[in-house]
């Protein structure tokens, strides 16, 4: 449970589960935002990375949170009408990680703010563009503890090398994930 600094009660955890092209993603989240992502692990690839499969919740429904109705509206779009996104409201979000002023916190509103979807960009870019040119190393231990994966999009941090390095939902998910988006920005170019 995660504790409420503003109402001083522990928040009333809700949880909703989206049937998605990469399998199910569970979300939690509270009446003041979303807690958490959980993406589903892979072993095999969805044939292609065409966005055609359906994108619904299928657990949770009848009592979603605003901030979940928007987290899931948000991941539907990202999966189904890409270029939407960006006129889709970014729900409130209610981690502990969030909540506090820390470098992983700057390094991730950084990387929700600033790199955008079919982008990606270095570990050590992004400590350059969080103020810190020196924590790469830092980068990756901000992107591993991520816990809104996707909508601030740890997938699009990759290695110098050009390697796509390692992620939370496994590297066959990073690979769907960053060919979808460069799949989608294609079409719309």
């Amino acid at each position: 449970q995660v504790n409420s600094k503003q109402r001083g009660s522990p928040c009333r955890e809700k949880h909703v589960v989206l049937l998605s092209p990469v399998g199910k993603i569970e979300i939690s989240g509270c009446e003041t935002g979303v807690h958490e992502i959980k993406l589903p692990k892979m072993s095999v690839l969805p044939s292609g990375a065409e966005s055609s499969a359906a994108c619904e919740v299928c657990e949770g429904a009848e009592e979603m949170t605003e901030p979940l109705q928007q987290c899931t509206a948000w991941l539907r779009a990202y999966f189904c009408e890409p270029a939407t996104t960006g006129t889709l409201p970014v729900p409130a979000f209610h981690h502990p990680l969030l909540q506090r002023d820390s470098f992983t916190r700057q390094v991730l509103w950084t990387l929700l703010n600033d790199v955008k979807f079919g982008e990606a960009v270095s570990y050590k870019q992004l400590a350059e563009l969080a103020g810190n040119s020196w924590a790469a190393r830092a980068v990756g231990g901000a992107m591993k503890s991520n816990p809104i994966p996707i909508i601030i999009p740890c997938h699009r941090v990759i290695r110098s090398s050009g390697d796509t390095g390692n992620y939370g939902g496994g590297h066959l998910l990073k690979e769907w994930l960053l060919s979808h988006e460069k799949l989608q920005k294609e079409k719309l170019a």
